[in-house]
């Protein structure tokens, strides 16, 4: 079994410094302790992305489900709109799927959306089973509002990747590491997966498109099979919905609407 790694703090100079990691997949989210961490849910293509133009475009919230039944009778129960995606495409017998294109503001405004994905609602609610203190939502195009956020909170982070069905993938490190070059002067960082993260969004930052083509990106290749490349293009797109979603009591709401005094993710 794998040891258990700890979150911790280190003074240099006096001053202390929350931890830093990157899980690269899920199957290795277990060796982080998430008690007092903030969680980054890093699913760029494309839930997490989706969920930050969501809340932007006016939804009043996004359930996240980590199954097609649920999704179903939570959003017959409060009237929600059911979206999601099985291997990139949308999900039998749900209304819509997981582009961001699908949800322009005169049509999500004031809505609800219950969404479940192949990837990243799983890692979401394995956060939660795990005792996350925060989870939030990290994408391309809410870059600078996670960095900011983090650094305004100043607690322990876990830049947390929802890979490819544990599979790892170049898009969610390539986040990741996109985090840590802007945060990582406030941070301890003594973590291998974050050190390979910040060097591949290096390589890669002045195109991250073409770098993924290059690569044969394996979720690239699926999405482009499909003829997303629209999505793929705007999902590596710095800042197109610059929004902040925390998880409170079951959904994902706008940071600046959380209930005043709330702590923590709250399970379901």
């Amino acid at each position: 079994m794998a040891p258990w790694v700890s979150l911790r703090t280190m003074t240099t100079n006096e001053t202390i410094r929350p931890a830093l990691y990157t899980s690269l997949s899920p199957a290795l989210l277990h060796l982080y302790d998430l008690s007092n961490a903030i969680v980054v849910i890093i699913d760029v293509l494309r839930a997490t992305s989706t969920i930050a133009t969501v809340l932007h475009n006016g939804a009043t919230s996004v359930i996240p489900v980590d199954s097609v039944s649920k999704c179903i009778d939570i959003s017959k129960q409060i009237q929600g709109i059911t979206a999601g995606e099985r291997d990139g495409k949308i999900a039998e017998g749900l209304e819509y799927g997981n582009s961001p294109f699908e949800y322009p503001r005169h049509f999500i405004e004031g809505r609800t959306l219950v969404l479940t994905t192949t990837n990243g609602t799983r890692l979401l609610h394995m956060a939660l089973e795990k005792g996350a203190k925060q989870i939030i939502t990290g994408s391309f195009p809410n870059l600078s509002a996670v960095c900011q956020y983090l650094q305004d909170q100043q607690l322990p982070v876990v830049l947390a990747c929802a890979a490819w069905k544990d599979r790892v993938n170049i898009e969610d490190m390539l986040f990741a590491g996109a985090v840590i070059e802007n945060v990582q002067q406030q941070f301890d960082i003594n973590c291998d997966s974050s050190a390979i993260a910040l060097s591949t969004w290096q390589l890669a930052k002045e195109d991250p498109y073409a770098f993924m083509q290059q690569k044969r990106a394996s979720h690239f290749l699926r999405l482009s099979n499909y003829g997303l490349q629209k999505d793929i293009q705007y999902c590596l797109t710095p800042n197109s919905a610059p929004v902040l979603p925390l998880y409170q009591d079951g959904k994902l709401i706008l940071q600046n609407e959380r209930v005043k005094g709330a702590k923590g993710a709250t399970h379901n």
